[in-house]
């Protein structure tokens, strides 16, 4: 049976040799997709599905951790880290295993082994490993979460206060804004927004929907997978997937 790989890594040379190891050592496991930041890591997560993902720690946009944090027990990782001895105590457990940079291919051939056995298990729980790897982790400061958004409402560019959207929603070339009296575009990517929105204020519920928290009036489900939103200010209602169904339980 193929295992679906996904792999995160932004340095090129790195991800190059993964690829190149990874094929060569484990023939049943098939790269589905790659990934240079941690938006386009959690986007392909999400369109692709994989069983196994290998993780950089430290990659532009979001860091390694958020996206495991988002992946959460969806998935087997396996991080790539350049972090010294003190921060490789933290994946002791073994639980989730790890790689040192440069990756060395016996190592490597050792982690496929590890996650072979796994495969039939569900995947572990992260929550006290991410805790303490973003404890070892060089602090930096956060950007303040964005409040206003320059949209195009036909010949006009209006600048739109960030509590009045309702829901972002993706198309193929932009993005919908969707206030509770009128809407805009603009070209900004889901994932792009994921890393400047509050992410208490908003949530993903889709590949291709964010939702204003505040604007939620019930969820509903749909079948034994799916749910769809129900809100407060607007008779559309919002899908649901799979992965963000764990949003709405009780």
């Amino acid at each position: 049976m193929t295992t679906k790989i996904l792999i995160a890594e932004d340095e090129p040379l790195m991800l190059e040799r993964l690829q190149e190891l990874l094929t060569r050592l484990w023939p049943q496991g098939s790269i589905v997709a790659i990934a240079e930041n941690g938006p386009d890591a959690w986007d392909a997560f999400l369109e692709h599905e994989p069983t196994v993902v290998f993780l950089d720690i430290r990659m532009p946009g979001m860091s390694g951790l958020d996206v495991a944090r988002k992946i959460g027990r969806q998935a087997h990782i396996v991080f790539i880290t350049a972090y010294d001895q003190y921060a490789v105590e933290a994946f002791e457990t073994g639980s989730v295993d790890y790689l040192l940079k440069p990756v060395e291919e016996q190592r490597l051939a050792l982690a496929i082994e590890r996650l072979k056995d796994k495969l039939n298990a569900a995947p572990p729980d992260l929550h006290l490993l991410l805790r303490s790897l973003q404890s070892t982790a060089k602090p930096s400061t956060p950007l303040a979460p964005m409040k206003w958004i320059k949209a195009t409402v036909g010949k006009q560019i209006r600048l739109i206060n960030v509590a009045d959207v309702l829901f972002f929603q993706s198309d193929t070339k932009y993005t919908r804004v969707v206030m509770a009296d009128s809407e805009a575009l603009i070209r900004t990517p889901i994932k792009d927004l994921l890393s400047t929105l509050d992410g208490e204020q908003f949530w993903q519920i889709h590949r291709s929907y964010l939702v204003n928290v505040s604007q939620i009036a019930a969820a509903e489900r749909v079948d034994a997978e799916r749910m769809q939103l129900i809100l407060k200010d607007h008779s559309e209602k919002l899908p649901v997937s799979r992965n963000f169904t764990h949003l709405f339980r009780e």
